[in-house]
């Protein structure tokens, strides 16, 4: 089972960054869950959402403890927020920065990656909410859930143009990792 932790800020997107990706894997043919964890509920606030993707069916319902990746989504939380706890030692952590990956000196064995996501969700989708861009980068580099199945998520649950937008930056991340 894969397990993916989101770490970002209310207002971002982090539950429905775990919803897209569950939907998404579960469009590959794949079981999947999304679940939050809420603290205080309001923007700004450090929330968390949860993914499980297996090959059959996921019986647990905890919170993810050990996850085989982080999606950082405001680098902020990294000084805040015990973010690496947990995480295994061969993970990945895919955090929203402009920072190269070795100028947030990480004390991690997991691989690093960033991506200036809120600049980008700025650019296309004119908000501050780097949830489909955090995917893209996350889908592109690991393989786990083709985009072609997020895009169709993202369609689903935002149709029109706030669903155009998102798609559009999903591509833009795709580019983006796909250079690196």
């Amino acid at each position: 089972m894969i397990e993916i932790r989101i770490h970002g800020r209310g207002g971002q997107g982090n539950v429905a960054a775990a919803e897209l990706l569950s939907i998404a894997a579960f469009k590959d043919g794949k079981f999947s869950q999304a679940f939050p964890s809420f603290g205080a509920e309001r923007v700004g606030a450090p929330v968390q959402a949860f993914v499980r993707i297996d090959d059959k069916k996921i019986r647990i319902r905890e919170d993810v403890r050990h996850p085989d990746y982080l999606i950082v989504q405001d680098e902020n939380l990294l000084e805040t927020v015990p973010i690496l706890e947990g995480l295994k030692p061969d993970g990945l952590i895919v955090v929203n920065s402009e920072k190269k990956p070795e100028d947030l000196q990480l004390k991690t064995t997991a691989a690093i990656e960033t991506i200036p996501a809120t600049e980008i969700a700025l650019e296309i989708i004119g908000r501050p909410i780097p949830n489909a861009i955090m995917i893209g980068a996350f889908c592109t580099i690991t393989g786990l859930v083709s985009l072609d199945a997020v895009q169709e998520a993202i369609m689903e649950k935002f149709p029109g143009r706030v669903g155009e937008n998102n798609v559009a930056a999903l591509e833009r991340a795709r580019e983006i990792m796909q250079k690196r």
